[in-house]
C-alpha cells in the first residue's frame, strides 16, 4: 500500500535565496551573528535568534567530514546504484551539509577527502540540482556559470512529493472482507456478546473485547450519518470539487463505512439520506474497497434520526 501526497510550501527569503542559488549553480551560505557561515543558511541565527540577512556565495568544493555507505538505495534517493551520504563542509563554510557523493564503492571515499559539485544540466532550485564527486574525478563538462545573488525570479515555491510504501498483512477477518469485495459482497463480523456487527470487520469487539466469530453479509444499502463537502482542490485529486465524503451506515451494521457520495449535487446531500453502493465494472474488481465506485441516492424517504443518532 502507498500513502502519498505532494507537499507544497513557500520558501521565504532565506531558503528561497539558497534554492535560487542552486538553480543558478551557486552554493549560498548565511552568515551568523558569531561570524560563522552556515550551509544551508538557517532562517534564524541559532545563537542570537535574529533573522539571517547576510548571504555569502561559496565555491562548489568542500571536504567530507563524515560519511555512510548506502548499499541498497530505495525509491526517492539520488541514485539507483550504491552511493555514499556524507556531511560535507563547503569551502568557506563552518557547518556541514548532508548530501550525496557519487562513488563506486566505500573504498573510494574517506573522511577528509576533497569533493566538488557535479551540477545537473537542467536545474529547478532543489538540492537534487547537484551531487558531489571526488575532486580527483574529471567532469565531462565544465561547471555551469551562474550567480545566487540575483533577487529577481527567485524560487518562491517548492513541491516535495512525500510517499510511504508499506506491506499490509490482513487479519483473517480483514482477508475475508477483501475477498468478499472481489465477489461483490460486503462482509462484516458480529460480536457474540453484544451482537454488534462491524464493517470493515474487526478481530475483536472493541466494546466487549471478545473475538468476533460470526461472519455476516450486509446490505449494499445504507444511511448517510455524517458527511463533509470537499471544496478545496489539491494535487492528485481524482474528482473535481465540490464532492462529498460521508459515513454510510449499511443496513444491519453497527459502525459506519466512509465512502464517496456522487450522482447528486453536493449541496443536496444530507444526514439520513438513503444511499446504495455503485460498483465498478466487474473486470475492474480486485480485493479492495475501491470496487465500490461510490454511493448514490436510492430515492427512498430519509431515515428517521433515531435510527442512526448513536452512529454519528
Amino acid at each position: 500500500m502507498t500513502v502519498a501526497f505532494d507537499y507544497t510550501r513557500s520558501t521565504g527569503p532565506v531558503i528561497g535565496r539558497f534554492l535560487t542559488g542552486l538553480r543558478d549553480a551557486t552554493i549560498v551560505g548565511g552568515r551568523l551573528s558569531d561570524g560563522r557561515v552556515a550551509v544551508p543558511p538557517p532562517e534564524y541565527d541559532p545563537v542570537g535568534h535574529q533573522a539571517v540577512t547576510e548571504f555569502v556565495d561559496l565555491p562548489d568544493t568542500g571536504t567530507v567530514t563524515s560519511w555512510t555507505w548506502v548499499s541498497e538505495p530505495v525509491a526517492g534517493q539520488p541514485f539507483d546504484k550504491p552511493f555514499a551520504y556524507a556531511l560535507i563542509t563547503v569551502d568557506g563554510a563552518d557547518t556541514p551539509w548532508l548530501h550525496a557523493v557519487e562513488v563506486a564503492s566505500p573504498d573510494d571515499i574517506e573522511t577528509g577527502m576533497k569533493v566538488r559539485a557535479k551540477w545537473a544540466e537542467e536545474r529547478t532550485g532543489s538540492v537534487t540540482d547537484l551531487v558531489f564527486v571526488p575532486d580527483s574525478v574529471g567532469l565531462d563538462t565544465p561547471p555551469p556559470s551562474g550567480s545566487g545573488g540575483s533577487t529577481s525570479d527567485e524560487v518562491g515555491l517548492i513541491v516535495t512529493p512525500v510517499s510511504l510504501d508499506y506491506h499490509y498483512a490482513a487479519s483473517p477477518e480483514e482477508s475475508s472482507f477483501f475477498r468478499g469485495l472481489a465477489e461483490g459482497r460486503i462482509l462484516g463480523q458480529r460480536c457474540p456478546t453484544c451482537r454488534k456487527v462491524y464493517v470493515p470487520p474487526r478481530g475483536a469487539c472493541p466494546t466487549d473485547g471478545v473475538p468476533t466469530s460470526e461472519e455476516v453479509e450486509l446490505s449494499h444499502v445504507g444511511t448517510v450519518t455524517t458527511f463533509c463537502i470537499v471544496n478545496v482542490p489539491f494535487l492528485g485529486q481524482r474528482i473535481k470539487p465540490p464532492y462529498v465524503s460521508a459515513y454510510v451506515l449499511l443496513d444491519g451494521a453497527d459502525i459506519a463505512l466512509q465512502h464517496l457520495i456522487l450522482d447528486i449535487p453536493a449541496e443536496e446531500v444530507r444526514m439520513g439520506m438513503r444511499v446504495k453502493a455503485v460498483w465498478k465494472p466487474r473486470d475492474e474488481w480486485g480485493t479492495t474497497i475501491e470496487n465500490i465506485s461510490h454511493f448514490a441516492p436510492t430515492g427512498e424517504p430519509d431515515a428517521d434520526f433515531d435510527s442512526y443518532k448513536h452512529h454519528l
